[in-house]
């Protein structure tokens, strides 16, 4: 028996062409099948990211742990958590707060709603505010044409806003679903990656790696902490101020710090509610405040956590991010810096001059050791 017969053959060159044109074929299907849930494993890969330096600490403390599904049921049900109990004190103050709009509208369109007293105050518009006012919400009349459209226009976005939150809904529980399995099989599908990685890409693929795990964590620190603590200042100042429900303006001027300079719409919003209060001086501290919080934030802070974990000028890190959040919604606040990380990565090693390629060369085998007996 001849065994040189059963030896396979070397692979041509259009064998080599037919099997990347079925596997990127098979992955078009993939992605064009899946194409309204991709936001999800997306998001549980920021989050494995985001707390995988934690995991791991309590895994390496209880190695027992670490096969088990207890240690990734904990942290799926802590972020659960962290997510719904927030959502749903904001959901409730909402609600409370329709309650008392509708009462607001029902008598306004009844009597009328007159010219409040600070509209005379005002420093600049006042006369065209008062014009306006009178035109469209001073008479009973007015008042029900204008706020009848606003009350369709209502009905109408809630109609829009039930399938799409039904929708949120089901690709948050399936970012759980995925975060759960990650954790659980974080092990093997590392080894994977980084075999995967070197066969494609050599050792710039775990740089690559690297680098937007490094830009993910920095943006986390540097957006949603940042983010957070601006919030928690603000909801103090909104409560000594007066404004109407500080706890909820709190929450949605964290939410909306996130995003670079995004807090000022709600200083705008907590201000304006002052006014209407007739605390002209304390919507004006709000507004002073507000922009000294931001300005710090995003001028020293933001720039420090985030730019020194990618690597990149600020400015580049800022494109990211207002690109990311105009193409991907709040997904691109993490895509869009990691995007940019890597490929100013991938720049910089192709145009550094031939001594330093070699010297990273030489370099690289003492890291890659380095690495492996940590």
């Amino acid at each position: 028996m001849n065994p040189e017969k059963h030896k396979p053959a070397e692979p041509t060159d259009g064998r080599r062409v037919a099997k990347i044109v079925l596997v990127g074929g098979l992955i078009l299907l993939a992605l064009w099948i899946d194409r309204h849930l991709l936001t999800a494993p997306i998001w549980a890969v920021i989050l494995a990211i985001a707390t995988g330096p934690v995991h791991e600490r309590l895994a390496l403390r209880h190695p027992r742990l670490r096969r088990g599904i207890l240690l990734p049921s904990l942290f799926t049900a802590l972020f659960a958590l962290a997510v719904l109990i927030p959502l749903a004190i904001i959901v409730a103050e909402a609600a409370r707060e329709q309650a008392d709009a509708m009462q607001w509208i029902a008598s306004a369109r009844t009597n009328g709603v007159p010219v409040p007293a600070w509209v005379a105050q005002l420093p600049i518009g006042s006369g065209w505010i008062g014009h306006w006012w009178q035109a469209n919400l001073a008479t009973p009349d007015a008042a029900a044409r204008a706020l009848g459209r606003v009350q369709a226009s209502a009905i109408h976005q809630t109609g829009l806003w039930g399938g799409e939150i039904l929708h949120r809904i089901f690709v948050f529980a399936l970012a759980l679903l995925t975060y759960f399995f990650l954790l659980r099989e974080q092990e093997a599908i590392v080894a994977q990656l980084r075999v995967a990685g070197d066969r494609l890409l050599g050792p710039t693929g775990e740089r690559v790696a690297q680098q937007v795990i490094l830009s993910v964590r920095g943006t986390i620190n540097g957006l949603v902490f940042v983010g957070l603590g601006e919030g928690a200042v603000m909801t103090i100042l909104y409560w000594i101020a007066g404004a109407p429900h500080p706890v909820l303006l709190g929450a949605l001027t964290a939410v909306a710090a996130m995003v670079p300079f995004g807090a000022i719409l709600m200083f705008l919003v907590a201000a304006l509610l002052l006014i209407a209060q007739g605390a002209l001086a304390w919507a004006i501290a709000v507004i002073v405040v507000g922009l000294v919080v931001v300005g710090i934030a995003d001028h020293f802070v933001r720039p420090a956590l985030i730019g020194g974990a990618t690597r990149l000028p600020f400015a580049l890190v800022l494109f990211g991010i207002l690109g990311g959040v105009e193409t991907l919604g709040l997904l691109g606040l993490f895509v869009g810096p990691g995007t940019m990380a890597a490929l100013v990565m991938l720049w910089r090693e192709y145009a550094r001059a031939p001594a330093e390629d070699a010297a990273a060369a030489e370099a690289e085998p003492r890291q890659l050791s380095a690495d492996g007996s940590g």
